[in-house]
């Protein structure tokens, strides 16, 4: 959701809870809460956040990232901090802010950055595992310090197979976090699961047989079985997976990158009800929270690559793929 800064969030949280989601996921950006230097903490928006998805009976699953000017390593876009215990002394306040009980509200669960594997996500540097565990480890300690309660995710990573100075494919970059000991340092682990082309059942063998559908295995919502089998591998198979990005796109736009793989509004919802189903019956008990995108923002227009994965029109009016769930997940 996309609730920040947005004058009436009551319509769009209960636009979730209609349609019987149980979690919402939103960003609590760094820059904005720790923006006028170190230890100047804005809070006004956060707590009107929280405090309203908490009266809707929603838990919150905050998105952590985007370093203020005053911390970042670099100029680059969603540049990780210089020092890692400025990050950590932000989650410890966060956290400690929104901890269980608190008369502020409560923060369930912190997803710790967003998609590391893609340079474009860690300041247009290379990716690097070892670099993000360092991240993950302080922001844990500092979590688990504020509020023992608290669940951290490791960063949900992007589907790809690339190797290159812009991307690590996610299978590999997470055998790598392993390597680097994230083992200790996350409770659930965080994936991203885009369908593209294909229905939620199809396999990622299935998948890397067939040019129609991408030719290769993260090209589908079951690549997240691949990533469940490192964690088997490495012995972490008592943790959860939460799913915090999924769905599917419909922009068919021309010249758009997205067009080989869109789909109709309609199947968009029953691909994602069938989804929930299917990890529900498959996946259980180690599947966790499943976090569909999204409830449109009310900035967005038709020229946004977001607009066409929603669920919601920006004036939250909503959509086929909404009313096709609606009162249907598992």
């Amino acid at each position: 959701m996309f609730l920040w800064g947005v004058a009436d969030i009551g319509r769009q949280l209960q636009l979730a809870k209609d349609a019987g989601f149980t979690w919402v996921k939103q960003m609590f950006q760094w820059n904005y809460i720790e923006r006028d230097g170190k230890g100047k903490f804005l809070w006004d928006e956060p707590d009107r956040l929280v405090k309203a998805a908490n009266n809707y009976g929603l838990k919150i699953v905050a998105r952590i990232d985007y370093a203020p000017d005053w911390a970042k390593a670099t100029k680059g876009y969603n540049s990780p901090p210089e020092k890692m215990s400025d990050f950590g002394d932000f989650i410890y306040a966060l956290v400690n802010r929104y901890k269980t009980g608190s008369p502020y509200g409560t923060i369930a669960a912190y997803e710790i950055w967003n998609e590391p594997n893609l340079s474009r996500e860690w300041g247009d540097q290379p990716p690097n595992a070892a670099q993000y565990v360092e991240m993950l480890k302080v922001a844990y300690t500092a979590a688990k310090k504020a509020d023992p309660n608290a669940i951290i995710i490791s960063a949900g990573l992007s589907p790809t197979g690339t190797v290159s100075p812009e991307a690590r494919p996610d299978d590999l970059f997470l055998d790598e976090m392993y390597k680097a000991g994230a083992e200790d340092y996350f409770d659930v682990l965080g994936a991203h699961a885009a369908g593209y082309k294909a229905p939620p059942e199809m396999s990622p063998d299935e998948v890397a047989a067939s040019k129609e559908y991408g030719g290769q295995r993260f090209f589908c919502f079951r690549r997240v079985e691949d990533l469940r089998q490192i964690m088997v591998k490495n012995g972490d198979d008592k943790k959860q997976v939460a799913v915090l990005e999924m769905g599917w796109t419909t922009d068919n736009r021309q010249g758009s990158p997205y067009a080989w793989h869109a789909v109709t509004e309609q199947q968009k919802g029953d691909y994602i009800l069938r989804a929930y189903q299917f990890a529900q019956k498959n996946w259980a008990p180690w599947i966790g929270l499943m976090s569909t995108i999204y409830i449109s923002s009310p900035d967005w227009t038709d020229k946004d690559e977001q607009y066409y994965w929603a669920l919601t029109d920006p004036n939250g009016t909503p959509r086929t793929s909404y009313n096709t769930i609606k009162g249907k997940l598992p």
